[in-house]
């Protein structure tokens, strides 16, 4: 994969620093997600910063799942994330769960109950709440507290033995009820929860808090820099607490970043659940949805994502709102050297040329890109029968319309001048079909000046087009309504069109995930989820014209 090197930011600047005074002899980073979902864009801003640091050190870095919730996780989470992980373009160094390691931290909690740093607490999850205290005033200190090392060790080996229900209790640390950092206030360390674990089965009914075994599994995996997002920068004293406690001769560090957040999007994790799980979207890989595998299925490239995380840049700074606009520029940018020029109709109007011999059928002659020669050409049919937009046509016109209208003249696409004579209605009055004529002197190629028309128009020749579905997208929340509203009362009911039209019969074998620019309507993607059995599903990426600018 070729990447581009990243700017200076702090997180390099940290790097090249440890590395030149020694504390650091090769860089080890992690990507760690929890699998209770699948990943969004947010996620792939904090995997290509992982991943680079380690490449542009010549370090490595593992892909790591903190599989700590049996209640939330599961093995379909698991395989979407190494999917997504792979499809961005990156190659783990070690695979890994935190669940292998939970002998290794059961026996860690043990020590801390021997130091006299851990105790187990009786008190339910709201009253650790009420007794925690404010910003402004200290915690209680829970009556369990002071137990003896022996009485927490025989009740903390109960809990590993089953004998208490969910909730009954707790392994907290013993750190300082009136620290003015609510984190160090006696966390929970371990709880009780008699649940199917996807890894390790039904070994275990005891399991480790995030906080307790993230760093521990940093320190056992030689992870040099814990990168993580903001909202860690508060849990950073406890991850140092828990290296430093828990006696581990590795000194991973934490270091936090901005994350990365589009502006009018849904990326949260609950709200995409909630999405799926309510039938609000089609599934995780929605193409309306910011998840990496609706982005996949919608036709974003891996190669944009790379260059809006690093274009974004890495910042200690809260509030870096990007414009989706950003996004959508990298696409085109990707795509317009790469994807075929072609045509489709989205919504077909027939035209009937009535100076045209019936019966012919005549190739033409068009390039697949003319940016990128090296693409080549293909030929295109055409005859007396033809699909052309509905768009592309009015039968009474404002001024400056320079497409179809009647005794109006256009540009066929590749092909002649046609000039529509007279318009078919139904008995509803609904325009059906064009009669126009032809001049074979005006055929795209042959260097004709004859006259100039104003328009230009795209088209499918009408016998052999090939049938296909466009799903056209818009932006999945609506821009009106406050980020903190109701989830549902923030969806734009008007997200997705699906019309049925027809593309160039060269493009009947085409496969999923292919990707082509239709003339005037932008890039599309060949769905991977509709298409199949002779139908074809095309989603649009992004349209053609943006009034972004970097």
């Amino acid at each position: 994969m070729e990447t581009k090197p990243t700017s200076s930011n702090f997180i390099k600047t940290i790097i090249a620093d440890d590395l030149n005074e020694g504390r650091v002899q090769q860089v080890v980073t992690r990507f760690p997600p929890e699998p209770n979902g699948y990943l969004h864009i947010g996620h792939a801003k904090s995997i290509w910063l992982n991943f680079t640091m380690a490449d542009e050190f010549g370090g490595r870095t593992h892909l790591r799942f903190d599989d700590t919730n049996p209640l939330k996780e599961d093995v379909e989470y698991v395989q979407s994330i190494k999917e997504d992980v792979a499809w961005l373009g990156y190659e783990w160094e070690q695979l890994f769960f935190a669940s292998d390691y939970f002998d290794e931290m059961y026996n860690r909690a043990v020590l801390l109950i021997r130091k006299g740093k851990a105790y187990v607490c009786e008190l339910t999850a709201e009253q650790i709440r009420e007794t925690r205290g404010t910003l402004t005033e200290p915690g209680k200190d829970s009556p369990y507290r002071n137990r003896s090392v022996e009485e927490n060790l025989a009740l903390f080996e109960r809990m590993r033995q089953g004998e208490f229900q969910d909730g009954q209790m707790v392994l907290r640390a013993k750190i300082d009820m009136s620290s003015p950092n609510i984190n160090m206030r006696d966390p929970v360390l371990y709880r009780i929860a008699h649940a199917h674990h996807h890894n390790t089965g039904d070994k275990w009914c005891i399991y480790p808090m995030y906080d307790y075994a993230h760093p521990i599994e940093d320190a056992i995996e030689g992870v040099t820099h814990s990168i993580c997002t903001l909202e860690f920068e508060d849990h950073r004293p406890l991850y140092d607490w828990v290296i430093r406690e828990c006696e581990f001769e590795a000194q991973p560090r934490q270091y936090e970043f901005a994350k990365m957040i589009l502006d009018h999007s849904i990326m949260g994790k609950r709200y995409l659940r909630q999405l799926v799980e309510e039938g609000l979207v089609d599934g995780w890989d929605d193409p309306r949805l910011l998840t990496v595998s609706g982005l996949r299925r919608r036709g974003v490239t891996p190669e944009a994502i790379r260059e809006l995380c690093r274009e974004t840049g890495v910042s200690k700074s809260t509030g870096g709102i990007v414009d989706p606009r950003m996004l959508d520029h990298f696409i085109r940018e990707d795509l317009k050297l790469k994807a075929p020029r072609t045509m489709a109709v989205l919504r077909p109007l027939k035209v009937v040329i009535t100076n045209y011999p019936e019966g012919q059928v005549e190739p033409l002659e068009a390039e697949n890109n003319p940016e990128n020669p090296e693409m080549g050409g293909r030929t295109i049919p055409f005859s007396r029968e033809i699909y052309i937009e509905q768009d592309d046509f009015m039968e009474n016109p404002p001024a400056k319309y320079h497409r179809l209208f009647p005794g109006n003249e256009v540009r066929l696409k590749h092909a002649y001048f046609i000039k529509c004579e007279e318009v078919i209605k139904d008995e509803d009055g609904n325009v059906v079909e064009l009669r126009c004529t032809y001049d074979p002197e005006t055929k795209s190629g042959t260097g004709f000046t004859g006259r100039k028309v104003k328009g230009t128009i795209h088209w499918v020749e009408a016998s052999q087009a090939v049938s296909a579905k466009f799903y056209l997208f818009e932006s999945l929340v609506k821009e009106d309504v406050d980020d903190e509203a109701d989830l549902k009362e923030r969806l734009n009911p008007n997200s997705l069109e699906i019309v049925q039209g027809y593309i160039e019969p060269g493009m009947q074998d085409v496969e999923p995930q292919d990707k082509f620019q239709f003339f005037r309507h932008g890039y599309f993607n060949v769905d991977p989820k509709y298409t199949k059995e002779g139908n074809i599903a095309f989603n649009r990426i992004v349209s053609l014209k943006s009034s972004f600018e970097l």
